[in-house]
């Protein structure tokens, strides 16, 4: 079976070049031209992968990018003109997997492809049927990517669900930012560490926001970050 792409982006010339450069490879390429058709194809079909340009009019990038994240937890690769590190980590924030800076070369694009289907198919196989992590008043559900504070869900990207995972599984151990990124994004992410910051920043305000009356991730100066189970005794 042929994996399957979404190529969303208001140039046709670029469509056509990244439909030229998958078909090649042998993936089904479908296209959208705007944000709104490509909602409508998340809305009917399942993709092995998202290729999002950020810069689109009526809808851009980081705004469909939300929209996908909302319906569906397909890999996201975005494709922008902008280098800046605050427009990457923005993405990275809102749910997108991976980043890749135009002009790019294809093999550099189909190696990122490869990487996030494979990397999406191993997070769904290392699930482990009925696992929960509980803590006080926050319980965690890996196998349906699934949180609750006080019993009612939160909804969290596909990245801050990792990142929350990663650190409540490792029970009290503190992680520099660094193994953090490999931990969640993998070792072929070459993107600012700090973009931990944003996705710790933004579990934090939901959490908090969903009434839990702790801080489940701590900062240690000059590491990074651990769990806090919410239990102050020894």
């Amino acid at each position: 079976m042929k994996l399957k792409v979404l190529i969303v982006d208001d140039e046709w010339n670029m469509r056509n070049l990244l439909r030229i450069y998958l078909l090649k490879e042998g993936f089904e390429a479908k296209e959208a031209s705007n944000g709104h058709e490509a909602m409508a194809w998340i809305d009917r079909e399942e993709f092995d992968i998202v290729l999002l340009d950020v810069m689109m009019p009526d809808m851009d990038g980081w705004q469909v990018c939300q929209g996908i994240r909302a319906r569906s937890q397909v890999p996201v690769l975005m494709l922008t003109a902008r280098s800046e590190t605050k427009d990457k980590v923005r993405g990275l924030g809102l749910g997108a997997d991976d980043y890749l800076t135009k002009p790019f070369e294809p093999e550099e694009l189909i190696a990122r492809i490869y990487s996030l289907i494979r990397r999406s198919v191993v997070n769904k196989q290392a699930v482990q049927p009925e696992f929960k992590l509980r803590f006080t008043d926050l319980l965690i559900l890996p196998e349906g990517r699934q949180v609750y504070v006080k019993d009612r869900p939160v909804d969290f990207t596909p990245k801050e669900f990792d990142l929350l995972v990663a650190l409540a599984e490792s029970g009290k151990r503190a992680f520099p930012r660094e193994e953090l990124v490999e931990r969640v994004w993998g070792n072929d992410y070459f993107g600012d560490p700090r973009v931990v910051d944003t996705h710790v920043k933004n579990i934090r305000e939901k959490t908090s926001k969903a009434g839990l009356e702790y801080n489940p991730i701590q900062t240690i100066w000059g590491i990074g970050y651990k769990f806090f189970d919410g239990n102050t005794g020894p």
